[in-house]
């Protein structure tokens, strides 16, 4: 039979945990990302519509990214953040290189510019040693997209997208 000392001991030293890991899952799982710009389905560039394949906006989506998915032309993940802020980004477990843009919108608009171009940033799998792209200014999005989409669509610093 197992002591009431020992249930006790037990109890005590489980219901941390159960808390902790309750926590956890509640703030991977909620959304950091303000509700009014969390709708966008797809954005439009120099006259081209692309559809997102995925918008990120928990703290779980926002970490995962790319990471272990099949990135092909028609790949596009938004990632939406609940102000502008100097997000950095890493490429570690991700199959392709991809373009980060950057993005930044006026309050309550949907039309912004990309103000930072992170082009063709090689796959890595180096885990914690890959290098990271930081930013030198505040966005409250980024668009991840295949190496090259960038070039292929006239996108720098500066021009304009709208999303949808």
């Amino acid at each position: 039979m197992v002591s009431r000392a020992r249930l006790t001991v037990f109890a005590l030293l489980l219901v941390p945990v159960i808390v902790i890991a309750a926590a956890v899952l509640i703030y991977d799982s909620t959304p950091i990302a303000s509700s009014p710009n969390a709708h966008f389905s797809s954005f439009s560039v120099a006259g081209k519509t692309f559809k997102f394949t995925s918008v990120a906006t928990t703290q779980a989506e926002l970490s995962k990214g790319l990471m272990g998915a099949k990135v092909t032309d028609t790949t596009f993940e938004l990632f939406v953040f609940p102000s502008a802020g100097t997000y950095s980004f890493w490429m570690s477990g991700v199959s392709s290189s991809l373009d980060i843009m950057w993005l930044d919108t006026p309050p309550g608009s949907d039309t912004g510019s990309f103000v930072y171009l992170a082009l063709s940033s090689p796959p890595c799998d180096l885990g914690a040693l890959c290098p990271t792209f930081n930013p030198t200014a505040k966005a409250d999005f980024v668009i991840e997209a295949i190496g090259g989409f960038a070039a292929t669509n006239g996108i720098e610093v500066g021009t304009p997208v709208t999303l949808h």
